[in-house]
């Protein structure tokens, strides 16, 4: 299971070196290749490919002109990439999504239990500050046993 945060870097040339104990863990449970996207372009989704294609079987049995299905489709097509990990543990962000998600510099890589998201460390921590976690936060999950 992917969780946790592993504080990383964007090299200047969009490349992630994925955090030891994450990378050990899919290439151990996965291998070696990924689907990197996002849903609204302000983080970095990265997928073990085979969970990924989970994720496609159930969308291929949803209604497929269904208006969030496709904006779904839509978003993590235009933003995706199939990609793998490279001998030295690193992966390229596609320049379009590393524009969007600002992926430059201090980056933090949280684990998401089957996949890892990617924030810049000063736009996470702004809305961490920005969204605070409430009581009612706290009571709805408190009803589903969290």
């Amino acid at each position: 299971m992917l969780r946790g945060n592993a504080p990383a870097r964007i090299d200047e040339k969009g490349r992630l070196k994925v955090p030891n104990a994450f990378r050990m863990f899919i290439q151990e449970t996965y291998g070696r290749d990924l689907y990197i996207t996002s849903i609204a372009g302000d983080s970095v989704r990265i997928y073990p490919l085979a969970v990924w294609q989970e994720t496609e079987e159930k969308l291929a049995q949803m209604p497929q002109e269904d208006p969030s299905v496709k904006r779904y489709r839509a978003r993590v097509s235009f933003y995706g990439q199939q990609t793998e990990i490279d001998p030295q543990g690193r992966i390229l962000i596609q320049p379009r999504l590393r524009e969007s998600a600002q992926m430059v510099g201090e980056v933090d890589v949280l684990g998401q239990q089957h996949f890892l998201e990617v924030w810049n460390h000063e736009r996470f921590v702004a809305g961490l500050l920005r969204d605070p976690f409430t009581d009612g936060d706290a009571r709805a999950l408190a009803s589903f046993g969290v």
